[in-house]
């Protein structure tokens, strides 16, 4: 009996189903590389390169069956090195007990006995209150979201001469003659850019709780925040640019509705306490010299050769790389090329240096001692088993290689210079909002959207690196604009109760 499998609901039968297609494509992948050893033997070619070329062959295969039925992640296996070490005691599993809630306001609530309980049931006396003796527990609740029409009456004063009629001055507004609060355009731009939530949905949320709204009106409120917040945008990508070493990145985000959608992305530029981004139309070298805007210091980049071409041109501009992305793709070929682990392994040791580091004091004098006593003599080490591999370049060990070798004054300046991260992983790790914000709400609809997203993304992430709440960020920043005062930066604000 016949099924198709783009049909097929029976677990079972599919299961079975992909166990004959993955034995089918175990016993095609012997033919194939039985046919290339014997066509290649027949050209005569050398007996090393036809070893090297039926290694690769086989190689793509078995990537390619892993890509059908393998596994997804790209985590190491278990070496077989860990496995003959004793293991220590295990640890007792983590709890699921309360976990502290320092931020939550604390509401009381007492409960007593109705009158007619309160008699013994042994006796039949009284019960008396026992003064400050309560049986405790907590219980985390959540309070209704409530809108709410504010209606602001301003009170008219007059003078009894007759020349003179005052008016009393209410809250600042968003928009002259505006319907929504600032408080309310925060709400939103939290909700989309921090929660990740788009117009359309936030609009139905709002309708459930009372309010009736649409998209377009949500948008205008956050694009007339977003230029109020302009200048404080710009100033937090000029006081990035004259930091000494940056970290940058770049992502795809897609500009809806253009025919060239898939040549916008987002950059970014990253410091430990601040991010900035900008979305733009292509990763070229413009692009690049946009984003940058002269800046003179160190920038820690993946390899990604437009940086390269702005750095030539800047004498004030050294670019570093980035170990995470050098180890990536040793990790790629280790199934295939046993002798990546070799890489991965020294790698390892680089990154246990620096975790060492992180256990003492903060000194930069004494991170440069650490490089230099150990992660010299690895890099080193890294650099001989690189000479010595004999693998084809266009291999996928030979392209890890390759990738290594070309950025190898790069990523060995970290041994000279203290100040140079391992990788670019704090740039990586800001990436991480906005990626989930292009999952959910794909991209922007305009050019003035993918302004509004930058500078809100950059806003809100910076201040959740400086530990501030975004939206108490944006509501104060805007505040500040409102009163004409200077906007003030996420590192700026000062912290809760402070003055």
């Amino acid at each position: 009996m016949s099924f198709h499998l783009e049909t097929e609901k029976d677990v079972e039968r599919l299961r079975q189903a992909a166990l004959l297609l993955e034995a089918e494509n175990k016993r095609l992948v012997a033919r194939v590389v039985e046919l290339t050893r014997k066509l290649m033997s027949a050209q005569g070619k050398d007996a090393e390169e036809l070893q090297l070329r039926l290694q690769e062959l086989e190689r793509q295969l078995a990537q390619r069956t892993g890509e059908l039925f393998g596994r997804s992640s790209e985590k190491r296996p278990q070496r077989e090195q860990d496995e003959g070490k004793q293991a220590g005691p295990a640890e007792p599993a983590p709890g699921h007990g309360p976990r502290a809630q320092p931020t939550l306001p604390l509401l009381e609530q007492v409960y007593t006995l109705e009158e007619p309980d309160k008699q013994c049931p042994k006796c039949g006396g009284a019960l008396a209150e026992m003064k400050g003796c309560y049986e405790e527990a907590e219980e985390v609740d959540v309070v209704e979201r409530r809108f709410v029409l504010r209606r602001h009456k301003r009170q008219k004063y007059r003078c009894g001469c007759g020349g003179c009629v005052e008016t009393a001055l209410g809250p600042p507004k968003l928009q002259a003659g505006g319907r929504y609060s600032v408080d309310f355009a925060v709400e939103v731009a939290v909700a989309k850019y921090l929660d990740h939530m788009p117009l359309e949905r936030q609009a139905k949320t709002m309708e459930r709780e009372g309010l009736v709204v649409d998209s377009q009106t949500l948008w205008d409120q956050i694009e007339a925040l977003a230029r109020l917040l302009s200048p404080a945008h710009e100033a937090l990508h000029e006081a990035l640019l004259t930091r000494e070493i940056l970290g940058g990145d770049e992502t795809r985000w897609p500009l809806l509705g253009s025919k060239s959608q898939t040549r916008w992305h987002a950059w970014a530029l990253c410091a430990p306490d601040a991010v900035v981004y900008r979305i733009q139309e292509g990763r070229d070298t413009e692009a690049a010299r946009n984003m940058l805007k002269g800046f003179r210091g160190i920038l820690m980049t993946d390899g990604l050769s437009t940086y390269e071409s702005v750095a030539g041109k800047s004498a004030g501009m050294s670019l570093v790389n980035c170990w995470m992305h050098a180890r990536r793709k040793y990790v790629e070929c280790a199934e295939a090329f046993r002798q990546a682990n070799e890489a991965l392994d020294m790698i390892a040791e680089l990154y246990a240096v620096e975790r060492e580091y992180k256990e003492g004091p903060a000194d930069l004098e004494r991170l440069l001692a650490l490089r230099q006593q150990k992660s010299r003599a690895v890099i080193e080490r890294l650099r001989q088993w690189a000479c010595e591999q004999r693998v084809l370049p266009e291999s996928g060990l030979g392209q890890a290689i390759k990738y290594m070798s070309n950025r190898w004054t790069g990523l060995t300046r970290f041994l000279t210079d203290p100040r140079v991260p391992l990788d670019n992983g704090a740039t990586e790790r800001a990436m991480r909002g906005l990626a989930v914000g292009r999952k959910n709400h794909y991209g922007s609809r305009s050019r003035r959207g993918t302004e509004v997203a930058a500078l809100y993304y950059s806003l809100m992430e910076t201040a959740k690196l400086c530990g501030v709440d975004p939206k108490r960020y944006l509501r104060e920043a805007a505040l500040a604009a409102l009163r004409g005062e200077p906007i003030p930066l996420p590192n700026q604000l000062e912290p809760p109760g402070a003055g």
